[in-house]
C-alpha cells in the first residue's frame, strides 16, 4: 500500500510540474507530504525535477528533508548554499543530523559553518565530529536527559516534567555520578509504576553496558538486534557519559551495510545516485569496466595458449562457456553467503576452517552430480565419450576450487584490509575462468594429443 501511495504521489508531481501548477506542489511538498517522503520525491526525480522540488519547499521543512537525502545528493544541494543558509537548513536538527550534514562540505566551509555557530552547539557538534563517522562516537547524538543515583523517584518525576519535551525515542534516563560517570539507566517504564519515595539507585539497572565511542558502526548494529535495544548510551574510555544512539541512527547503518554489499558488487559505490547525469554515471562505472578488463584478457591469454587444440576440436569452444559458468555461480553463492556471514558477525578465524570443509565437501557433490549431467548431454551431442569425460573432470576441479576461492578469499580480503564485497568478486571470476578454461583445454590436449 504504501508504495502505491508513492507512485501515485510521484505521477500526481511529474504531471503537476508539466503542466506548471506550482502553487499546488508548493501545498502538497509543505503541507501535507512528510520530510522523509519529500526526500524520496526527490531522489526518484531526474536532476532538474529536483530543482524545482527544492526551490519550491518552506525553509523550515528544507533541513528535515536534507537529512533524509543520501549523501551525494544532500552534497550537490549543499554546494549550493552559502553559510548562512547552511546554518538556516540545520537549525532544529538534531546534533548527529547536523554532524552528518556538515560532513557533506569542503573542510573550510564546514569550519564557516561552525564559527558562526553559538558556542555551546559548536561544541556538542565538535564533539560528534571528532569521532569517524562510521563510529559509534559518529553515530551518536549529545542530547541526553541525565539523573544522579541518589534522588527519590519523586524527584526524578518532577525534573522530567519540567522539560517542555523529551528527545526523541527517550525510553530510559541515563543515570551518571557527579563526575558524569556512567552508572546505570532508569527505564521510563519503572520510573512510571515505581514507589515515589525511593531511590533511583534501588531500581535503575546496573547490568546495561555502554558502546564505546571507538566502536565500529555495524558491532553496533549488532548490539542493537542482539539486545533489542532502542536506545544505548555512550562513553569515552573512562566511562564517561558523551550521549547515546537510537534505533532511528541504527536502522540506517543497517540499510547503508546492505546497499554496501549489493552495490560493491557491481564496482558501485552505496550512494550512488540513480538518476545522476549521464557524465558522472560514466565515469564512475569505467573504472570497474577497465578492471574486469584486465580480468578477462587474462581469461583471454589462457583460451590462447590452447588455439590449436581449439582449432582441431571445434566441440571445445561450444562446451567452455559451460565449465567457466558453473564455476562461476558456484564460487558466487560460497562467496556471498561467507560476506554476509562476516558482516552479521557469525564467521570468525574459530570456525572458518569448518566452513572451508564443509564448502569443499559441497563443492564436490555438486561436481559430481552436474559432471555426469553434462557429461551425458556432451557425449549425446557430439558422438564423443572422451569429450563427455573432459568436461566432467573439469567441472569437479572448477567447482572444487570455487568453493575453496569463494570462502577463502573474503577471510584472506579482510586480513589484508581489503573490502571483500568490493575486490571479491573480481578475483573470484578471474579464479573460477582461468581454472576452468586451463582444467578443460589442459586436459582437452592432453587426451586428444
Amino acid at each position: 500500500m504504501p508504495h502505491t501511495v508513492e507512485k501515485t504521489q510521484l505521477h500526481e508531481l511529474s504531471e503537476a510540474l508539466e503542466s506548471g501548477e506550482f502553487r499546488q506542489i508548493r501545498h502538497t511538498l509543505n503541507r501535507i507530504l512528510l520530510p522523509a517522503d519529500v526526500a524520496h520525491l526527490i531522489e526518484s526525480s531526474p536532476p532538474h525535477a529536483r530543482e524545482i522540488i527544492w526551490n519550491l519547499l518552506d525553509q523550515e521543512v528544507e533541513g528535515e528533508v536534507l537529512q533524509d537525502l543520501s549523501d551525494e545528493i544532500q552534497a550537490d544541494f549543499l554546494s549550493q548554499m552559502n553559510t548562512e543558509e547552511v546554518l538556516a537548513v540545520t537549525e532544529g536538527l538534531d546534533v548527529d543530523d547536523v554532524a552528518d550534514v556538515l560532513q557533506q562540505l569542503p573542510e573550510t566551509v564546514m569550519m564557516e559553518v561552525l564559527s558562526a555557530m553559538d558556542k555551546l552547539d559548536r561544541e556538542r557538534i565538535e564533539k560528534v565530529l571528532s569521532y569517524p563517522e562510521d563510529t559509534a562516537g559518529g553515530l551518536m547524538d549529545t542530547d541526553t536527559v541525565t539523573i544522579r543515583a541518589d534522588i527519590t523517584i519523586d524527584t526524578a518525576l518532577r525534573y522530567v516534567r519540567r522539560h517542555t519535551e523529551l528527545p526523541e525515542m527517550t525510553d530510559s534516563l541515563l543515570v551518571v555520578s557527579r563526575k558524569n560517570s556512567f552508572i546505570g539507566i532508569l527505564p521510563l517504564t519503572k520510573l512510571l509504576v515505581s514507589d515515589p519515595n525511593i531511590t533511583v539507585r534501588e531500581v535503575m539497572l546496573t547490568d546495561i553496558e555502554p558502546i564505546p565511542a571507538d566502536m565500529d558502526d555495524a558491532a553496533v548494529a549488532q548490539i542493537f538486534e542482539r539486545h533489542d535495544l532502542v536506545s544505548a548510551p555512550v562513553v569515552d574510555s573512562d566511562r564517561k557519559l558523551l550521549g547515546r544512539i537510537t534505533i532511528d541512527d541504527v536502522v540506517d547503518v543497517i540499510r547503508e551495510d546492505a546497499d554496501h554489499s549489493l552495490m560493491s558488487m557491481a564496482g558501485l559505490d552505496e550512494d550512488e545516485d540513480t538518476f545522476a547525469p549521464i557524465w558522472k554515471t560514466t565515469r564512475s562505472r569505467a573504472v570497474w569496466l577497465g578492471i574486469n578488463l584486465l580480468t578477462a584478457f587474462i581469461a583471454s591469454a589462457v583460451i590462447g595458449m590452447f588455439e590449436d587444440t581449439i582449432e582441431k576440436v571445434v566441440a571445445l569452444a561450444v562446451l567452455m562457456p559451460i565449465v567457466a559458468s558453473m564455476g562461476g555461480i558456484a564460487g558466487t553463492q560460497a562467496l556471498t553467503l561467507v560476506i554476509r556471514g562476516m558482516a552479521l558477525g557469525h564467521v570468525e578465524r574459530s570456525n572458518a576452517r569448518w566452513l572451508l570443509n564443509r564448502e569443499l565437501v559441497v563443492g564436490v557433490i555438486n561436481g559430481l552430480l552436474w559432471a555426469i549431467v553434462v557429461a551425458v548431454a556432451a557425449i549425446y551431442w557430439f558422438e564423443d565419450i572422451t569429450i563427455g569425460i573432459i568436461i566432467a573432470c573439469a567441472l569437479v576441479i572448477n567447482l572444487v576450487v570455487a568453493a575453496l576461492a569463494g570462502t577463502s578469499l573474503p577471510l584472506l580480503l579482510k586480513s589484508k584490509g581489503i573490502d571483500p564485497a568490493l575486490a571479491g568478486g573480481v578475483l573470484l571470476t578471474t579464479i573460477t575462468d582461468v581454472v576452468g578454461f586451463m582444467s578443460f583445454l589442459g586436459l582437452a590436449t592432453y587426451m586428444y594429443a
